[in-house]
């Protein structure tokens, strides 16, 4: 019988890296191609709802670092479900965080290929889509089967390498795009407006997978906030002066599919053009590279708390990650990239992500009801901040379409069915580690 303890996770990540997994998590390969989207809805007006939507995720961003600042363990939103209602609604957010990364991780590698393919026109087919996606994944799964470490450092690099072009790109559009040429004011009916703020959760959103993986972040009390509120004001910053450029440089910019290529290749031509698109390919490699960090640490975390198999929660005895879950992420997404599309993957995307976020301000009005002096970071006027942002998720999923409400509705059934199956087996659920 062997009664050597069972190897821990390492708390080897620290502010900057905290950080950059948060910038990772949210600029991936759709910057690429917002700049057309919100200026179809919006027209001149689209700045406005960069702000708008801005200001819309930093309350939940509030919420979330309140939330993050006061668990050490691995869950990020199921874990404060779990612990602020209870076992069945700590099961339903795992299941609709894990999806929607799931999901999202799975287009970003469909998106890899598409942005590969040109420069090389043949990745596009079967065989080689297939090879090429699976190289990807199973090189990005074995990398942080290593350690933790090595996950995040190369999240790292690419989190930097994918601000470089889209530095180039605003730096260089600010100097030699053609001024905007002065022109009136769009009407904007109230409708638009809100279908703009869907369209900026899903821009803005990706955060949270940052937070799942706190059991291996050094001091998530401090470090949290930090991360979360530090990287907001980058990426604001960054969508705001890279619509600005790519407004000057395509009168037309509402009928461009590719927006940041086109509008290089106004103001350096081909070859900038060339650099935008290989950003793209940079920015969805450092996407996935920070998914695979910080997601499989939630089905390790479910497992530790005994909602889902106890083999997910087993840890490499050498390389102390979370091996089991690291391997079963790279599966689902290998399959559901070679067999989904990113239209489905993205709708599923913003459906579960706006759910995950009601359940966090939710749990934050309750676990501070019940612990009041917990040792952790208060945002100022937390409360009203979750009914804030509360009402701001009801407001835009209240906007989704029967498609959406199907998707949600099938997540819940798989979330129930996975909460019944646990429940017969272990009616008491296992205490979270402290």
């Amino acid at each position: 019988m062997n009664d050597s303890p069972q190897p821990t996770l390492v708390r080897a990540l620290g502010r900057w890296s905290l950080t950059a997994l948060v910038l990772n998590g949210i600029i991936g390969s759709g910057i690429f191609g917002l700049p057309g989207d919100i200026a179809r809805l919006m027209g001149r007006a689209a700045p406005v709802a960069y702000v708008l939507g801005a200001a819309g995720i930093a309350v939940i961003m509030l919420v979330f670092a309140e939330l993050a600042s006061q668990f050490r363990e691995a869950g990020g939103p199921y874990l404060y479900a779990r612990e602020a209602f209870g076992r069945f609604a700590g099961i339903q957010t795992g299941w609709f965080t894990w999806l929607v990364r799931l999901t999202s991780a799975a287009a970003a590698a469909h998106l890899f290929v598409i942005y590969l393919g040109e420069f090389w026109p043949g990745a596009t087919a079967p065989l080689p889509r297939a090879l090429v996606i699976t190289a990807l994944i199973g090189g990005l799964a074995f990398v942080n089967v290593l350690g933790v470490r090595a996950g995040a450092g190369l999240a790292n690099v690419f989190t930097a390498a994918k601000l470089v072009p889209l530095t180039l790109f605003i730096v260089v559009g600010l100097v030699l795009a053609p001024p905007l040429a002065a022109a009136p004011a769009d009407a904007i009916s109230s409708a638009t407006w809100i279908k703009a703020l869907v369209l900026m959760a899903f821009a803005y959103g990706g955060f949270e997978s940052a937070l799942i993986p706190a059991g291996e972040t050094k001091n998530p009390r401090r470090d949290a906030p930090f991360a979360l509120l530090t990287a907001l004001v980058v990426v604001a910053v960054f969508y705001l002066a890279i619509h600005f450029v790519a407004m000057r440089a395509l009168p037309d910019l509402a009928h461009s599919e590719r927006p940041l290529a086109d509008a290089a290749r106004v103001f350096a031509g081909p070859a900038g053009a060339a650099v935008i698109s290989l950003g793209a390919m940079i920015s969805t490699f450092g996407w996935l590279c920070g998914g695979l960090v910080g997601v499989p640490r939630l089905t390790y975390a479910l497992a530790e708390g005994g909602d889902f198999p106890r083999v997910f929660a087993q840890v490499h005895p050498r390389f102390r990650t979370p091996h089991v879950s690291i391997v079963l992420w790279a599966v689902l997404v290998l399959a559901l990239a070679l067999w989904g599309n990113f239209i489905w993957n993205a709708v599923l995307s913003v459906a579960a992500r706006l759910v995950t976020y009601a359940m966090g301000c939710a749990a934050l009005i309750r676990l501070r009801q019940r612990d009041p002096h917990a040792d952790a970071w208060r945002a100022p006027a937390g409360v009203v901040l979750a009914l804030l942002g509360g009402a701001f998720c009801v407001l835009l999923i209240a906007q989704m379409n029967a498609d959406h409400a199907r998707i949600v509705a099938v997540v819940a059934a798989i979330g129930t069915a996975n909460w019944l199956a646990v429940r017969r087996r272990m009616p008491a659920a296992a205490p979270l580690p402290k």
